[in-house]
């Protein structure tokens, strides 16, 4: 995709932009909101440059930022790879967690969409803390063979699964630093540990309660051919 800003001020796209809207969480054509003039592009000559687009499934801005690739007598060419400005806003079922994790969970999350991988990862170690100091004396054991099962599944190398077991379970040091790539992982790994814990765990046993109590209803309603005999005969 190559976009351009034309002499006459044209903005021009060869391929339409599509992205997870962070206010609304529809993924949504983007539309040319306001853009750089050509003269103004051609006499500061910078860098980069600032786009604003609007969603088109609820109208609100959307900022991003271009590379400019090359000045040319009759257009101005960006690069086609738009950093968004402002990330979509990680979701979970936090209604199924306790009041006191969710509000580090949370935080968590605003931390990795903020871009600050080593202040997630603390609040990482911190929302683990947390929520095995409300379970029994074995979960610890259980989260970290999880852990270690998400890792295997998800093909991660030994090195990042090392840091995100420090990270998340190495109690008597600080959490060891991390990067952009090692976080990515470790988002996914959090949210499957809290999902396993609590949402699923609580699914699971709404649906059993409710598949057994549908069964036991049956059961009061089925009469016995025995029965059924005895009443007919008197």
């Amino acid at each position: 995709m190559s976009i351009y800003v034309n002499k006459n001020n044209g903005f021009q796209q060869t391929e339409t932009v599509s992205r997870e809207c962070p206010h609304c969480g529809a993924h949504a054509q983007l539309l040319p909101l306001a853009t750089p003039s050509y003269e103004a592009l051609m006499d500061a000559r910078p860098g980069n440059v600032g786009l604003v687009y609007r969603c088109a499934a609820c109208n609100e801005p959307r900022f991003l930022r271009a590379a400019v690739r090359a000045f040319e007598p009759d257009r101005v060419e960006l690069s086609a790879n738009l950093a968004e400005v402002e990330r979509a806003k990680e979701r979970f079922q936090y209604s199924y967690l306790p009041a006191n994790l969710e509000g580090l969970l949370s935080e968590a999350f605003a931390c990795y969409t903020a871009g600050c991988h080593n202040a997630f990862a603390s609040m990482c170690r911190r929302t683990v803390q947390t929520a095995l100091a409300s379970l029994d004396g074995s979960a610890r054991r259980r989260w970290q063979d999880q852990l270690r099962d998400v890792l295997r599944i998800g093909e991660i190398d030994e090195n990042v699964s090392a840091a995100i077991e420090a990270v998340l379970f190495a109690d008597d040091s600080a959490p060891p630093q991390i990067s952009a790539d090692q976080s990515a992982v470790l988002i996914e790994v959090i949210k499957d540990m809290l999902y396993q814990s609590y949402v699923r765990t609580a699914k699971l046993q709404a649906a059993m309660k409710m598949r057994r109590y549908f069964a036991g209803e049956a059961a009061h309603k089925v009469t016995s051919i025995e029965g059924r005999s005895r009443r007919e005969s008197a």
